[in-house]
């Protein structure tokens, strides 16, 4: 007899315009104060911005942008004897999708002097293309793991 497990992300809610429980995370990410009405004004002013930039469909812009900034390893701290050793880790599923959200945040909050959702659309527009602050955070990681990958051993 089968258990029958429920899809994890079926009680996750959706964003009222694209249907799409990606945006409503990255909504929520972008929320401070528990101001969602200004999240969401942002973010689809930055979707309206991409769209008119580079003339393609703007949600699939940002799909291609958090897929290519979602690192494929991560390092972790382990002590062995009394020395600390970085170990690289392989990111689950959900990690990857928060780890993109959040490098991307850390950009744009990094830049400033523009309203936020023109900072928000070049950095995910430089992210579409490969290029960016948050690229480049993802390229450091994997640089890290890389060096590090002699201490693999020590996985738990």
């Amino acid at each position: 007899m089968a258990i029958k497990r429920e899809n994890k992300f079926a009680r996750e809610k959706k964003d009222p315009v694209y249907n799409s429980v990606l945006a409503n995370k990255f909504i929520n990410s972008l929320m401070k104060d528990g101001k969602k009405t200004v999240a969401m004004d942002v973010f689809y002013n930055t979707l309206d911005i991409m769209g008119q930039k580079l003339g393609k469909n703007p949600y699939e812009i940002f799909e291609k942008a958090i897929e290519n900034v979602k690192p494929k390893l991560e390092i972790k701290t382990k002590r062995v004897g009394g020395a600390n050793y970085q170990i690289p880790v392989e990111v689950r599923y959900e990690r990857k999708l928060t780890l993109s959200i959040r490098w991307i945040l850390e950009a744009v909050k990094g830049k400033k002097g523009r309203p936020m959702a023109n900072r928000l659309a070049d950095e995910l527009i430089a992210a579409y293309k490969n290029e960016g602050a948050a690229i480049k955070k993802r390229t450091n990681v994997h640089k890290m793991a890389e060096a590090n990958k002699v201490f693999a051993y020590f996985k738990w």
